[in-house]
């Protein structure tokens, strides 16, 4: 293919066209609404500047996915175009819906043009062969700043070949939301600790209230990380650390067996043909007890319901017989494809985000986590005692450690190019959903899934994208 992308052309249009049913701006976290937010209770972050080591000149296009929190965006672009007229570059700065962005992306690399500089919110891998190794980047940003946590670099660096294929500078937590009135019923209203608690407290509310669970099993992005976040918590993956598929195992087939088993005695047809947007909107709604996902469909209702904001709390990653893990539910990927016409104002633009990590966090209202914590020293405090007006004001101060219980797409091992293919193809909720709907037993849909998941180890193994972890 065109510039060398190994991304099969008809998987990636299938992939793309099944994305775009999520394609809402509010995918994964709830979109924008009406009604004045309240001030927040202290300055945002001053912010910081720092010349650039060489002149720059010339222009700066770049690819974004448009914010699940609104207000970041209305900073954002006079923010980075502030930052171009310092330097002398005339910056742009396109937004599109998440889902459009792989197809746009794909669009660029075989025309050999288009932006800069693009932004996805998952691990890309597949583009490797496609974009511009940023070891660089990291590196400088670390001597400024410190180490980076060990989780955004396991997104964004092929230990095979060596080459960061993204510059990973923030992420987003993915814990349990839940509403408490609906749990507290039931026993649980600091909400569910395992996921026993879950399938225990699940069913009761459905059976007496009427209310059903919200995990997905559709081709989306909330239902692959519920899926893998299952697939730990019972032991399972589906790769090791060295690279080598091992999906096929008992652990894997008891974590289907018990979705499928949540689902029977849980939840109801709706979560096979979910986007994106569906379950932080049914969570909303009242028409879910609880769902796997971020902070942002709860910003949005402090200002358009302020009584379902004051009603939904956050969990932990759910315990399982053998861990308590989350994916993490936005990893930022910048990538800059070989085709970028101005590569040097890129990676400044990259370096002066990351010095700016505190103000990012603030401006996306504690969204946006940062992968230098050393920038965002007072996060801890804000998550404490929330500027943005939670209630109670110690709301999220349980994220305050998510970076202990998130870990990677691709964990125990990295998000390398076969990975990233498999989150692509959806090839985890689809297992889970066959088991489900009953079209398949546990074991063979998970037999089924290692039988899509090794023909796309073995193709990126020969073409020695991946390996044996590095080792």
């Amino acid at each position: 293919m065109a510039n060398g992308f190994e991304f099969d052309r008809r998987r990636f249009l299938q992939v793309s066209g099944l994305a775009a049913l999520g394609g809402a701006l509010v995918a994964c976290g709830g979109g924008g609404g009406g009604g004045a937010p309240a001030p927040p209770t202290q300055a945002a972050p001053p912010g910081t500047f720092t010349e650039p080591a060489s002149r720059l000149s010339g222009g700066l296009s770049i690819l974004m996915w448009s914010h699940f929190v609104p207000a970041h965006d209305a900073w954002f672009d006079p923010w980075v175009k502030d930052w171009g007229s310092r330097v002398g570059v005339a910056v742009t700065v396109d937004h599109i819906n998440y889902a459009e962005l792989p197809a746009r992306t794909q669009a660029e690399i075989q025309a050999k043009q288009g932006h800069d500089l693009i932004m996805h919110i998952a691990p890309v891998p597949q583009y490797e062969p496609s974009v511009l190794d940023l070891t660089d980047v990291v590196t400088e940003a670390e001597k400024r700043h410190g180490g980076q946590l060990d989780l955004c670099r396991r997104s964004s660096l092929n230990p095979t070949t060596r080459k960061f294929f993204a510059y990973a500078p923030a992420w987003v937590p993915d814990p349990g939301d839940y509403r408490q009135s609906l749990w507290a019923p039931v026993g649980l209203a600091n909400g569910p600790v395992t996921w026993d608690d879950l399938l225990r407290g699940g069913a009761e509310i459905k059976r007496n209230q009427g209310v059903q669970l919200g995990v997905g099993m559709s081709q989306e992005i909330d239902s692959n990380m519920a899926g893998r976040a299952l697939l730990w918590s019972y032991g399972a993956s589906i790769q090791n650390e060295a690279e080598e598929v091992v999906l096929n195992s008992p652990e894997a087939v008891e974590a289907v067996e018990f979705m499928s088993r949540l689902y029977r005695e849980a939840m109801t047809p709706e979560v096979f043909s979910w986007n994106a947007a569906s379950n932080n909107q049914g969570l909303a709604a009242g028409q879910l007890s609880y769902i796997l996902n971020s902070i942002s469909a709860w910003r949005t209702s402090q200002e358009t319901d302020p009584e379902t904001a004051n009603d939904i709390f956050f969990t932990a990653p759910l315990r399982g017989p053998a861990d308590a893990r989350a994916a993490s539910h936005v990893m930022y990927n910048w990538i800059v494809p070989n085709h970028a016409v101005n590569p040097a104002a890129a990676k400044e633009f990259l370096l002066h985000y990351t010095a700016n990590l505190d103000v990012v966090a603030w401006q996306s209202k504690l969204y946006d986590f940062p992968a230098f914590p050393d920038v965002v020293p007072d996060l801890k405090k804000w998550l404490e005692t929330d500027p943005f007006g939670a209630q109670p004001p110690g709301k999220l101060a349980l994220l305050g450690d998510a970076v202990n219980w998130s870990t990677n797409v691709g964990y125990p091992g990295t998000a390398n190019t076969a990975e990233g293919e498999v989150f692509a193809t959806f090839v985890i909720p689809n297992m889970f959903a066959r088991a489900a709907r009953g079209e398949v037993s546990a074991q063979q849909a998970v037999a089924d899934a290692e039988a899509q998941v090794r023909p796309i180890f073995d193709n990126w193994r020969a073409r020695g994208l991946i390996g044996t972890g590095g080792r």
